[in-house]
């Protein structure tokens, strides 16, 4: 990475950012959006995250992520009208590496077909760290989301659901085709690779994270600017503002948008802010 950041010593990917001007205090808290029960309890860093700051901040404004609604018109949209199917809109090499996917899971991969490629690589995703016992209501995000339900501390969103859904539903043919290129790149592998992401994840390396994170998606370098660095760059819209008011809140995203040239930490650092690690900062 072009700036240095200190790798954290086992006290959690949160990084604290002290606005330039406002007095603000962000505390960039990197999450695993589905975990397992035995990577309880969390770093020590997410607690004094927890502790010090008076609202949250999540990619979804609590709430949103667990409606049932998302997921049903995410499925609605993730799929073709009837006179079109996933084995026609992607090449045949992709469409035998999903079969064969599809049969080690004991899944029907006709019932696939009528499934769009970004929904089918949704699918494969969430199949697989189901697998290793990983469960989205175990997610860092999910757990603060309830403590913050339970304490009365406030909340909002970095983004809608309708701009996650459009997100998906605004990729060209080939842009969903690639995706799921990359998924089954990914899922070959997420196994042995888990327990090192949650390794890395929980001492705070962000280059080891990045490896492992984006080396399949940066064969894909407009997924990386759609997914990552364009919203990167929209939070940083709604965070720079909060640092000027003086606001003290915890930012809870995906790891993988803290690291790399165009992550939040980098992005802060560049427009002036001060970045540290939680380990470092003595004066909460």
């Amino acid at each position: 990475m072009g700036l240095h950041i200190p790798d954290g010593e086992g006290d959690g990917c949160v990084w604290v950012v002290d606005g330039k001007e406002g007095g603000g205090r962000l505390f960039l808290c990197g999450t695993i959006h589905i975990l397992r029960e035995k990577d309880y309890p969390l770093a020590p860093g997410y607690e004094a995250a927890y502790m010090y700051s008076d609202k949250l901040v999540l990619e979804l404004a609590p709430g949103e992520a667990s409606n049932p609604e998302l997921p049903k018109r995410m499925a609605q949209i993730g799929m073709y009208t009837s006179d079109a199917s996933l084995d026609e809109n992607i090449s045949a090499d992709c469409w035998a590496r999903t079969q064969a996917w599809a049969k080690k899971h004991n899944i029907d991969a006709s019932s696939l077909k009528r499934y769009r490629p970004w929904y089918v690589s949704i699918m494969l995703t969430a199949t697989e760290y189901a697998d290793l016992g990983a469960k989205p209501e175990l997610g860092v995000d999910t757990h603060f989301e309830q403590r913050a339900k339970d304490d009365g501390k406030p909340g909002e969103g970095l983004e809608t659901p309708d701009f996650q859904i459009q997100m998906f539903a605004g990729l060209t043919k080939k842009q969903q085709a690639d995706l799921l290129e990359q998924t089954l790149a990914e899922v070959d592998v997420v196994g042995r690779e888990y327990e090192k992401m949650i390794a890395a994840w929980r001492h705070g390396r962000l280059d080891a994270l990045y490896e492992m994170l984006f080396s399949e998606a940066e064969k894909h370098p407009e997924l990386v600017d759609l997914f990552l660095t364009a919203r990167n760059l929209m939070w940083m819209d709604k965070l720079e503002p909060m640092l000027k008011r003086g606001d003290k809140a915890m930012i809870l995203v995906g790891a993988g948008h803290l690291a790399g040239p165009s992550g939040l930490i980098e992005l802060m650092q560049k427009r002036g802010h001060r970045v540290r690690h939680y380990r470092e900062v003595k004066d909460f």
